[in-house]
């Protein structure tokens, strides 16, 4: 058989265990155990909705060619015809198999954690952190998705020094993943009177969402503690020690929320946001072990890494990694990133399929 229609029927298979598995009584009890199922099932609809369409379009062609075997020219003539038509139908649908057997990252389903900090520029780079925060918010906007803010230090002279926030939708992750690095900007700043450009940059860090079922964290290796919230928020905030830290030792990492309402509120927070740091630290890791770039070719992450420019005078906006520019900076700024987010999955896909 081959490997592409094996690993196809594979999948038919698993598709239909799942639908048993989610009739069983201790499934339905579970709601934990259910999701998992459910979740695990939707991800491969589409891979088995296309291969049932494609073996149906393989049965009429070998009927058509079964049909220019007769002695009626009529009849051969109307083989013919359909035959013209469901090869370029097969072609395609091979194709779209292809790319969707492509392995995807599991994560690529979830909700994303963007952080944004202010880096190089003083004033300017906060400022610019800022546009790019209203840049995703417009765009999660146009896409149905929901923005949380989770952690901001707004800076004096406009836009945060650091800004941390969810953003909730299907598929956040997987179209928002390809952000993180360094964004430049080439502008004269709103706190330059002379009206020279200069460059300013800000940093963009993506994470999945990481729920406590599929990464654990030893709850030895976390230091909690509790601290009065610091900065604007009336009576309330300053009486009560509201604010939660939180240092994972064995990576150093460190998150402080104080946003919340309540101490309750902001150690979830503060807990979804460091699980989804050492998770994101793990993965690097494990994929330096490896020998591989955690997100191939188009770029590890890093947040050093240069990955698009945002050039004002010229009105034009520029992806590095992938050679891609669109003269629209100010429409892309008012959140039209979906050509820019289209074309890094497309590139990210044939890399893929050539094996990169």
């Amino acid at each position: 058989m081959n490997p592409m229609i094996e690993r196809l029927e594979s999948i038919v298979s698993r598709y239909n265990e799942l639908g048993e598995l989610l009739l069983k009584p201790e499934t339905l009890s579970d709601n934990r155990l259910m999701a998992k199922y459910a979740k695990e099932q939707a991800s491969l609809t589409q891979v088995v909705e296309t291969y049932a369409e494609y073996k149906k379009v393989n049965e009429e062609l070998e009927a058509a060619h079964e049909l220019l075997m007769e002695k009626d020219e009529e009849m051969k003539e109307m083989a013919k015809m359909e035959i013209e038509e469901l090869e370029p139908k097969k072609e395609e649908l091979h194709q779209k198999l292809e790319i969707l057997l492509i392995p995807k990252d599991p994560m690529d389903e979830n909700n994303a954690i963007v952080e944004i900090r202010g880096a190089a520029g003083g004033d300017e780079g906060n400022i610019f952190a800022g546009d790019l925060y209203r840049m995703y918010s417009r765009y999660a906007e146009t896409v149905g998705w929901k923005i949380e803010v989770m952690e901001e230090s707004p800076a004096e002279a406009g836009g945060f020094s650091l800004i941390s926030f969810m953003v909730k939708g299907q598929h956040a992750y997987g179209a928002l993943k390809f952000e993180s690095g360094s964004h430049r900007v080439q502008r004269v700043p709103k706190t330059e009177s002379a009206g020279r450009i200069h460059t300013s940059t800000a940093t963009v860090l993506v994470s999945p969402e990481v729920e406590e079922a599929d990464f654990e964290i030893d709850p030895n290796d976390l230091e909690i503690e509790t601290c009065r919230s610091s900065g604007a928020g009336g009576q309330h905030i300053n009486k009560t020690d509201s604010a939660v830290r939180i240092v994972h030792k064995p990576t150093g990492i460190v998150v402080k929320c104080q946003d919340g309402r309540s101490q309750h509120a902001n150690k979830e927070t503060a807990m979804r946001l460091i699980r989804a740091r050492v998770y994101e630290d793990h993965m690097e890791k494990e994929a330096a072990k490896a020998g591989e770039e955690r997100r191939n070719k188009i770029g590890t992450g890093d947040r050093s890494e240069k990955i698009r420019t945002y050039n004002y005078p010229q009105n034009r906006v520029t992806d590095h990694r992938i050679n891609f520019t669109l003269n629209q900076l100010d429409r892309v700024m008012e959140g039209k990133l979906g050509d820019i987010l289209a074309a890094l999955e497309e590139y990210d896909q044939k890399l893929k399929l050539a094996g990169k």
